[in-house]
């Protein structure tokens, strides 16, 4: 059986393990010690790469579980792990520093040097894979007193 997200015999994981790989600084090391911990949180992920395009050929990596958990993308100057239902979770320590603005996404960009603390992450990896298999997409709105 062919993993989602594969192609030319390399499962989506040896994509990903690839991708890590060619970075080759600390913005692999950060995605991969992202991994890791989603790994952790949700020992079932999904590893899928989507968005594959010429001007993209890596694609994206995608960590799922009964729906996109989250994105993990290497740019010049971060690492950006977008939650696809992140505005339906619940944040308490504040690590979403990204597209707070908007009414389903929230991402955390992590700089060089940047520390997460794997504990609260590993938390919300666990409320987006419970979110997931709850069917519900939309954070509850606050009763109006």
């Amino acid at each position: 059986m062919k993993t989602p997200g594969a192609s030319q015999g390399q499962s989506a994981s040896e994509l990903i393990s690839k991708r890590i790989a060619e970075l080759g600084d600390w913005r692999g090391e950060t995605l991969s010690r992202m991994r890791k911990l989603i790994k952790a949180a949700e020992p079932d992920v999904v590893e899928e790469v989507k968005w594959r395009k010429p001007s993209n050929p890596a694609g994206v990596p995608v960590w799922s579980h009964g729906g996109i958990i989250c994105t993990g993308e290497a740019y010049k100057n971060n690492v950006r792990l977008t939650f696809a239902k992140g505005a339906a979770l619940k944040d308490s320590k504040g690590l979403f520093n990204a597209s707070l603005e908007g009414n389903a996404l929230r991402a955390i960009v992590i700089h060089e040097g940047d520390e997460i603390d794997e504990k609260v992450f590993k938390a919300l990896v666990r409320q987006a894979v419970a979110l997931n298999g709850s069917g519900k997409s939309k954070p509850a709105r606050k009763a109006r007193s």
